[in-house]
């Protein structure tokens, strides 16, 4: 019988920061406030709204953190956003934080000369730093303020960027709990998960990104798109709130030193769901090898987000691993189902009695079909859990079956992730990493 393994990892919340929404919004997703001293919040008409492409740009950086950029870049893509990713560097090309490598559309400098609804900061450090340096950015969001259009930014960058600009001044803002003394005193700083002051949007952390983006997607285009593109997403409830893992037949993980970890990519991957996972995982001081399934380290993602693999699957599939973890999306998916050295590799890892696993398309498309859940429970994307041949516990959000372990799609890749974590290194560890991410409260 399975055991519902409630996660408390939202202990000890602090009041102020709980979430409790704006009397003037529907929507549970976020805190929102306007100071005084502010402009009042505008709002695009929802007349021009289906008919006028909303403009934005995501500036990213060596050392930016990629999770936030990507959740970004990936949550405004599916609101319907022309969304340029801007590389403040020399190359397109950035070293994000954990490893991970970004190709960006464009340089900064072409850029200049644009108009955008949106400029939106992702966080990290030094990539945070990096951004306030760059002249041509602090000019398009320093016009963009004096325009009255959005600008947001998150984690480290409402403080070490936005503020030292001058851009929060008497205004309402939040940022990563490790920069709060960084953020200038003209500033008003609160702990909201989100919050919004006039045309000004901040967040704190990799765990609010979602939050965050969806606040961005209803300042262009109004409550009802971010309604329709939160659903398809899997998104919890409640953000903050603890979560649960269903886990049947508990065994212990094991690993030799550091748990080596195998994220296969591929064009068509759902970018989120693999960056969350890698980004965590790389958190906890696993090893994590991203590996191409196409016949080159850059893929292209499902929403159009470009990730450089550490190597190709050929090169990956000579190592041995404790772990071989797929993403979703659905042509990535597709893809992971027809390479037949990956089947092979998911077959010898199943039979080796290794732990093994997949989110959203994967557990329906590439595990189903290839025999890899028989006499397993799992879960899987709400629309495709009806191909699962043991659907008893696809409702839940992950699933962890001895050393199998689902999840449901992008909105569950936190939980998913986290669960990998305390597996490998126990509760206190992914504990740790929540709070860190401000996943839940620190």
């Amino acid at each position: 019988m399975a055991s519902t393994r409630i996660l408390n990892l939202s202990l000890h919340l602090h009041p102020l920061v709980k979430l409790k929404p704006s009397k003037s919004k529907t929507t549970k997703l976020f805190t929102s406030s306007s100071s005084s001293s502010s402009s009042s919040t505008q709002r695009f008409p929802v007349s021009a709204m289906a008919s006028t492409l909303r403009k934005v740009l995501v500036p990213i950086a060596n050392g930016s953190e990629p999770m936030e950029a990507v959740i970004m870049v990936d949550v405004l893509r599916r609101a319907g956003a022309d969304v340029t990713v801007a590389s403040v560097e020399k190359d397109l090309q950035i070293d994000a934080s954990w490893g991970m490598k970004l190709v960006a559309d464009a340089l900064i400098s072409e850029c200049s000369d644009n108009t955008y609804d949106l400029i939106s900061l992702p966080g990290g450090m030094p990539g945070s730093s990096t951004l306030g340096d760059c002249e041509v950015l602090k000019t398009l969001v320093k016009k963009q303020a004096d325009d009255g259009r959005v600008y947001a930014a998150i984690c480290a960058a409402p403080a070490v960027t936005l503020g030292p600009w001058g851009l929060l001044k008497g205004l309402k803002a939040t940022c990563h709990p490790s920069v709060v003394d960084k953020l200038p005193s003209d500033a008003s700083m609160v702990e909201s998960r989100v919050q919004e002051d006039g045309q000004a949007v901040t967040s704190r952390g990799p765990g609010t990104t979602i939050e965050f983006s969806l606040a961005l997607v209803e300042k262009l285009y109004g409550k009802d798109k971010v309604e329709e593109v939160a659903g398809p997403m899997v998104m919890r409830s409640n953000h903050g709130d603890e979560y649960t893992v269903t886990e049947i037949n508990p065994v212990k993980w094991t690993f030799n030193g550091t748990p080596q970890i195998l994220v296969p990519i591929a064009n068509g991957t759902e970018e989120m769901e693999a960056t969350m996972i890698i980004d965590i995982l790389k958190r906890a001081k696993a090893n994590v090898i991203v590996a191409s399934v196409e016949d080159k380290y850059e893929i292209l993602a499902s929403r159009k987000v470009k990730i450089v693999a550490d190597m190709l699957l050929d090169e990956a599939a000579i190592l041995s691993y404790d772990l071989i973890v797929l993403p979703g999306g659905l042509p990535g998916a597709e893809t992971f189902s027809k390479s037949e050295k990956l089947v092979n590799m998911l077959k010898n890892q199943m039979e080796s009695d290794r732990p093994y696993g997949a989110i959203c398309a994967s557990p329906a498309l590439v595990l189903e079909p290839h025999g890899l859940l028989k006499g397993k429970k799992a879960t899987a994307y709400p629309a495709l859990c009806e191909k699962l041949s043991d659907k008893s516990e696809a409702e839940n959000r992950v699933v962890i079956d001895g050393k199998l372990i689902t999840s449901k799609g992008p909105g569950t890749s936190m939980e998913f992730s986290l669960a990998i974590v305390e597996k490998f290194f126990g509760r206190e560890k992914a504990l740790e990493l929540a709070k860190g991410m401000v996943f839940v409260q620190p």
